[in-house]
């Protein structure tokens, strides 16, 4: 059956009223047989079919006038230019569908704006890997035009391969921070968390630092109560310390020192840090935590900038978070607060 518009609507209401009234008028005189009776019968119905008419015409009106509304605010929000919804009584049905209307553009305004975020870091994200890759891949076809154009001893050779070791030891270092990084900003990557020993964490990211601190000379003193435990994911926050401990000696001088003190607190494992180094200006603590920021006099020391944003971003999915004290000239202190449940 094709539906009825509100004014068909209306008239076949009205035909259906009048076809009853003049049957039932038809029976009493059948029954009655009295013409006195009839006339009272349809100033009755009369009477009544005024009213049913009148009421239908004010529920159509009502009807026009909530479906324009509706139809307005619609338009509107598919704008996105709608400032505030319309005030209305409780016991109107319209109020319970503009309760859910506004949740409805609440919902598609922070979808939204959620979308606009995102397109934004992606091609924040995508404008950081093409800065990055640009060097080593540029040093890379220096190195092999060099080595197809011009002939050289194999001595020379070697060493122009080793240089393209480097660079490419560089690009994989970029790929894998960036798709570690992506996985977990983009969710694929769940952290797990279980009430293990920080001792066998920070045993585990110091194995991957040894050897660069040797090499450097640089001592590394550890206070860490063996059974103290928190709940966290062993994996990802071995990676988050090993950033962490990474800059230390990165940033470290030769023959310096490196600190790792755990403390346990009320709600908090506090995991501290620090270097003798170069430090870091306040002005710049702020800043060292974003995604590729290097500053300017450290660029003569291998990394990309992604280790402390890294780090953060391990910690904070875990509940906690990183605090850094430094001066210029006194080293660096990193302490990283981790929750114990």
């Amino acid at each position: 059956m094709k539906p009825f518009s509100v004014n068909q609507s209306c008239i076949a209401a009205s035909g259906v009223v009048i076809l009853f009234s003049v049957v039932f008028l038809a029976v009493v005189y059948r029954i009655t047989g009295s013409m006195a009776l009839v006339c009272g019968s349809i100033g009755y119905v009369g009477s009544v079919f005024l009213v049913l008419i009148g009421l239908i015409v004010w529920l159509r009106r009502q009807l026009v006038v909530f479906s324009d509304m509706f139809c307005r605010i619609l338009d509107q929000m598919l704008d996105g230019e709608i400032e505030e919804f319309p005030a209305v009584k409780k016991d109107q049905l319209f109020d319970k569908i503009c309760y859910r209307l506004m949740r409805l553009y609440e919902v598609l305004s922070e979808s939204r704006i959620r979308i606009a975020r995102e397109r934004k870091e992606l091609q924040e994200l995508i404008s950081d890997i093409s800065h990055q890759v640009k060097t080593p891949i540029a040093n890379l076809k220096i190195v092999n035009a060099t080595l197809l154009e011009q002939p050289m001893e194999r001595e020379r050779q070697q060493e122009f391969l080793t240089a393209c070791g480097t660079q490419i030891d560089k690009l994989d270092f970029l790929m894998q921070a960036m798709i570690k990084t992506s996985r977990l900003e983009a969710g694929v990557i769940s952290l797990k968390k279980q009430m293990q020993t920080l001792y066998e964490t920070l045993a585990e990211a110091l194995g991957e630092i040894f050897l660069n601190a040797e090499k450097k000379g640089i001592q590394i003193c550890v206070n860490c109560p063996e059974q103290l435990k928190t709940a966290h994911d062993r994996k990802w926050t071995k990676e988050a310390f090993f950033n962490l401990l990474d800059n230390a000696v990165k940033y470290t001088p030769d023959n310096g020192k490196i600190w790792i003190d755990v403390e346990s607190w009320e709600m908090y494992a506090k995991v501290t840090i620090k270097d003798n180094g170069k430090g870091i200006a306040k002005e710049k603590q702020g800043t060292i935590f974003q995604r590729f920021y290097r500053e300017e006099e450290v660029h003569e020391i291998e990394g990309i900038g992604i280790g402390l944003y890294l780090a953060r971003e391990i910690i904070t999915m875990q509940g906690g978070y990183i605090m850094v004290v430094s001066e210029v000239g006194e080293g660096a202190a990193f302490s990283v607060f981790l929750p114990y449940l």
